[in-house]
């Protein structure tokens, strides 16, 4: 059984993707070629902003919008602790701070009510992490941003497809930052990201960081990185953009039967925790969710992963140790979050893909019902 299954997506697009691949070979315009720039219409046609420009990495996506803000040594963001070390790590490498504060025990997803007390003098910054596949709280943030004239950088990793009251992750903050890894939503077959904006000079100052700060050529105005997104990722980025929409389809379906199979079963939810200790997740009413993860709250999760690998299942964890609480970024006395520390030992993510069949997602749902003690 696949956690994450790209063999049956490539045998579906294999053909058009080694057409676009044989199309690079022919240009040999291997750095910035004509794909980049049509794919980066593309995307941003499809999230619904005027901008998107591709980069070498979602973390490199995270670093270049920090730096077309001008965010710096002594400068604070504030953000979630219960995500990838990816975004506090280039908020650190900029010289200035993460300050973490607790998420919301239903969404996870950072807690817009904990945003007021983290501000301070030195404050430039949100960045919301939009977990699992939906998007964080993303108006009442903009709200506490534009409140105190600080910018908002959604880290969009795992939500790239997902919905917010009608508008598509990635378009609904400042800078939204999205990563193509291969096992993201939309993924590459290497690292890829990419930023989108409304705003046409934060693009224009994208575009010059993504390329050693370079106005035209040989002139650099402002520091910058190696970012460049790869033609041939941005060729392999355009045929799964064409079957995106259907996989999205797929994946909310599949995610939301899950849920059913397991809450008929006696399982709770994140937002109605019942009586047996497992709890599925929950989409705010606002919201569409993409299942970057399929992710569960057991009272044992180390027994339930060694139950489901009897019986051939991957699992995974993300994340079981909260940022504020890695060596590189504890600091002591500093706030503590208790809902991500207590999520952090009970989370445990099951196969979640397009291509996930009924029988098998049934198998997964029976075997999760009999390691936990569910009914049924």
């Amino acid at each position: 059984m696949q956690f994450i299954d790209l063999k049956t997506q490539y045998a579906r697009i294999e053909q058009d993707v080694r057409s676009r691949i044989d199309a690079v070979l022919s240009h040999g315009q291997y750095i910035m070629g004509p794909e980049v720039q049509a794919l980066e219409e593309e995307l941003a046609t499809f999230v619904g902003v005027e901008h998107c420009v591709g980069l070498s990495s979602g973390t490199d996506a995270l670093l270049a919008a920090m730096m077309a803000l001008e965010i710096g040594r002594g400068d604070e963001v504030i953000t979630s602790p219960f995500t990838f070390i990816a975004t506090a790590e280039m908020i650190a490498l900029l010289g200035a701070r993460p300050v973490f504060v607790d998420i919301d025990p239903v969404t996870y997803n950072i807690d817009p009510n904990a945003l007021e007390d983290a501000i301070t003098g030195r404050t430039r910054a949100i960045m919301p992490v939009s977990l699992y596949g939906q998007c964080a709280d993303m108006d009442a943030v903009n709200a506490v941003a534009e409140a105190h004239n600080l910018a908002v950088i959604e880290d969009a990793a795992q939500s790239f497809g997902a919905t917010y009251k009608g508008k598509r992750s990635c378009g609904l903050s400042t800078i939204g930052c999205t990563s193509f890894f291969p096992a993201k939503p939309l993924g590459a077959y290497g690292d890829a990201g990419a930023c989108f904006t409304n705003d046409a000079d934060l693009a224009r100052q994208l575009r010059e960081v993504r390329n050693h700060g370079q106005s035209r050529r040989y002139y650099h105005p402002r520091l910058g990185i190696n970012g460049r997104l790869d033609t041939m990722q941005a060729a392999v980025l355009q045929s799964k953009l064409a079957i995106f929409p259907d996989e999205v389809e797929a994946r909310g379906r599949l995610g939301a039967r899950y849920s059913e199979l397991l809450r008929a079963r006696g399982a709770g939810t994140t937002a109605e925790p019942g009586e047996s200790g497992v709890l599925t997740p929950s989409i705010a009413p606002d919201n569409t969710s993409v299942y970057a993860q399929y992710t569960l709250q057991v009272a044992d999760r180390e027994a339930v992963a060694e139950a489901l690998k009897a019986r051939d299942i991957p699992t995974a964890v993300h994340y079981p140790v909260p940022l504020n609480e890695q060596p590189v970024f504890h600091v002591p006395g500093a706030p503590a979050t208790p809902v991500s520390a207590e999520v952090a030992e009970r989370v445990i993510s099951l196969p979640m893909h397009p291509y996930l069949t009924e029988e098998v997602q049934l198998e997964v749902v029976e075997a999760v019902a009999e390691a936990c003690g569910l009914e049924g």
